[in-house]
């Protein structure tokens, strides 16, 4: 077997582990959290919003496979705009996608305070916040085999959870509980639904997808990454969206009406509590609070291996941000440097960290749909025959044209927010090229791609 570089990321992740991470970036408890609120926005409409947003992804869920083909390396969309556009431009797509990766860490560590909170009222808030940023961040030292196992583990207790609430929800429902039918259509279709509200309802249940592009940043950690990374990206993709449509129709039979919520914004003990009492309430916060370990954990992982490709090309001091531990070959600087900025959620509310994420993860899904444009159709000229004009102009096209729409309908304070983080990235570009006038980072460097395992 040949010898790993040891400078290089270790190839160890296999479909199913890449599947789980994803996964776990989304957090599959997340439909609970957010439904209340989302069935105020949908006027009850929930599983058709989130069918309207898997079409939209999914269409960027390709772009991602055909970027991958290309650029089988670390970055995401920071790499594929880089090498498809320009350096500068890829800068700004990093910079931005930094935005959403940074701050998910902390809108999870945010959520696991209120958890424990509401457990232990007497206790100071900010020691749940770097009791749980320390657990992550130790999680995330180790190897990223040993992350993803951990990872998986905290998955698949939410994944039992739903499966049990799916079961009892299917009982309540024969028992007259809420709508009292099993068979709920008014949940995907009625009279008085609009092609505005559907929007609406996928602007804001699009965070709940943020996490199926997160496999991508994995592509130098894996076996054969122009073959496993698209397959895992897709499926996850469509395995989570599938989840939350289902999960959410049953909560939408269960409450067919936000008035039906105490408190909309807390959703998740009123679903449980309603359901199977105090146990089946603890049980459903213990799935939770694992989630937002795992879509910590995953997340946290991700944004590492950005700042580690954006410091491999000189974009970000190389010293330390394309550092490797040699015996776990995992970027540990990264790794600490994302932890200290998670411990920061203290001094954050929860709808300011939130409010970050979506402007990030759409224009980096933006741009990975004008990457493929730019790399096969007008770089490559790969326009010859009805696939290739399917594959990279029609595809992408409908997958740009679907997160501009989700663009227009995000909130004004993400959009306030988000340009106040793309002017200090601007400055930051301007100040490293001197004026433009340089190339930022070494863009020549050649990318060793290690097939062993």
């Amino acid at each position: 077997m040949k010898e790993e570089n040891p400078n290089t990321l270790k190839r160890s992740l296999n479909s199913w582990q890449l599947i789980l991470l994803g996964l776990g970036f989304m957090t599959p408890m997340v439909v609970f959290d957010t439904f209340g609120i989302a069935s105020e926005e949908t006027a009850g409409h929930v599983p058709a919003s989130y069918v309207a947003a898997l079409v939209a992804l999914l269409f960027t869920a390709g772009s991602y496979c055909f970027m991958i083909k290309a650029f089988p390396n670390a970055g995401s969309a920071y790499t594929y705009t880089q090498k498809s556009f320009n350096p500068h431009l890829g800068f700004m797509v990093g910079w931005l996608a930094l935005m959403d990766y940074m701050f998910l860490p902390m809108v999870n560590a945010l959520i696991a305070q209120i958890y424990l909170t509401s457990l232990f009222p007497q206790a100071p808030a900010w020691i749940f916040v770097v009791l749980f940023v320390a657990i992550v961040t130790t999680i995330n030292l180790l190897t990223v085999k040993g992350t993803a196992r951990l990872n998986g583990y905290f998955v698949l207790l939410q994944l039992f959870v739903v499966l049990i609430f799916i079961g009892v929800a299917l009982w309540g429902l024969t028992q007259g509980k809420g709508s009292g039918r099993i068979w709920f259509p008014e949940a995907f279709f009625s009279s008085d639904i609009s092609t505005s509200t559907l929007i609406s309802g996928a602007t804001l249940l699009c965070f709940s997808y943020l996490g199926f592009d997160a496999v991508a940043g994995f592509s130098e950690e894996t076996a054969n990454p122009t073959k496993t990374i698209p397959r895992a990206l897709f499926l996850t993709a469509l395995i989570g969206g599938l989840m939350f449509t289902v999960t959410s129709y049953f909560a939408q039979a269960l409450f067919p009406n936000a008035s039906d919520f105490n408190d909309p914004e807390a959703s998740t003990p009123e679903i449980a509590l309603y359901l199977g009492g105090a146990i089946f309430q603890a049980i459903f916060l213990t799935a939770g609070f694992a989630g937002t370990i795992a879509s910590a954990i995953s997340s946290q992982a991700s944004v590492s291996r950005l700042m580690y490709a954006m410091g491999r090309d000189g974009m970000l001091p190389t010293r330390w941000f394309r550092y490797l531990h040699p015996r776990s070959r995992t970027p540990i600087f990264n790794t600490l440097f994302v932890g200290l900025i998670s411990l920061t959620a203290v001094f954050f509310s929860l709808d300011t960290a939130a409010s970050f994420i979506n402007f990030g993860a759409l224009t980096a899904f933006t741009f990975v749909n004008l990457a493929v444009i730019a790399h096969y159709a007008v770089r490559g000229k790969m326009l010859r025959n009805a696939r290739e004009v399917l594959c990279y102009l029609l595809i992408p096209l409908i997958g740009a044209a679907s997160m501009i729409v989700l663009w227009i309908n995000l909130d004004v304070h993400s959009l306030i927010l988000g340009l106040c983080w793309a002017g200090l990235g601007f400055i930051c570009l301007l100040y490293s090229t001197k004026g433009f006038r340089t190339t930022p980072g070494n863009l020549t460097m050649p990318v060793q791609l290690d097939e062993t395992v």
